[in-house]
């Protein structure tokens, strides 16, 4: 019998599976302490990188360093409570680099309040800046992205408390905006799947940043939280970068609507 079975040249298939050279990223909360790890591991494998946030200073200064290693990045001023800047900050990037292949949104806050305790002002903004602008910066991306028929992709970043709550901690507006992002996520991947973008969320547990010194910085909720942590660790940013990498280039094409925990083995313990 004849074999019909195709034959599939997989050096050349293989070859640029974790290619992102030449693609242009929106990068929103770039220069935060996870922010700054994916802004550097895009850009060292060629990507042109444009950095957002509410202080220009600090999106310019580490453009600038990038830049200063022969790398591609801008560094923008936005404020993610602002549709307006947020529309005016991603048509920037399609002025200066062109339109955006990918989204990395980096964008997210914590204001730790009992729930006996929360109020109203802190919980607006938190969902203003986790959940809010997330949407609006991923609506601002796709119609780039359609309009210029790119088969882009589209990654945010999340926690595991999108999945966990978090014992004796004043967690409401924050995980709730998590775990609201996570189907929001689900919802974006189904209606821009026709067209060939991927949407999905990189989910770490507490990474080395200032923004969890304060946590770090109590060596009870320390020991705590490595009790719990199965490969007994606490993250590093470097961590998430690889997982961000895979959702941004062709090796995830067949991947939408998903969440990656990254997390040494909590979630699946929990």
């Amino acid at each position: 019998m004849e074999d019909i079975t195709p034959v599939i040249d997989f050096s050349a298939e293989l070859a640029g599976l974790s290619d992102v050279k030449g693609k242009v990223v929106c990068l929103p909360g770039g220069y935060g302490g996870i922010g700054e790890a994916i802004a550097w591991g895009l850009a060292i494998r060629g990507a042109r990188v444009a950095i957002s946030g509410r202080s220009q200073k600090k999106a310019e200064d580490l453009a600038a360093r990038i830049r200063a290693k022969g790398h591609a990045a801008e560094g923008l001023e936005m404020d993610v409570h602002s549709v307006t800047q947020i529309k005016e900050s991603v048509d920037q990037v399609v002025g200066g680099f062109g339109p955006p292949d990918i989204l990395v949104n980096c964008v997210g806050i914590q204001r730790e309040e009992p729930l006996l305790e929360v109020t109203e002002a802190a919980y607006d903004e938190v969902y203003r800046s986790n959940l809010k602008s997330a949407m609006f910066l991923a609506q601002a991306v796709a119609k780039h992205q359609v309009a210029a028929g790119l088969k882009g992709k589209q990654v945010h970043i999340l926690s595991v408390r999108a999945k966990l709550g978090l014992r004796k901690r004043g967690y409401s507006a924050y995980c709730s905006t998590k775990g609201g992002l996570v189907m929001l996520i689900k919802q974006h991947a189904m209606e821009l799947a026709h067209l060939g973008i991927t949407v999905n969320g990189v989910a770490p547990t507490f990474v080395y940043t200032e923004m969890i010194r304060h946590v770090m910085d109590n060596p009870e909720f320390k020991q705590q939280l490595l009790d719990r942590i199965p490969l007994g660790r606490i993250a590093d940013p470097k961590d998430v970068v690889g997982p961000v990498l895979f959702f941004c280039s062709p090796a995830s094409d067949f991947i939408t609507g998903q969440i990656l925990y990254v997390d040494g083995g909590i979630t699946a313990s929990q």
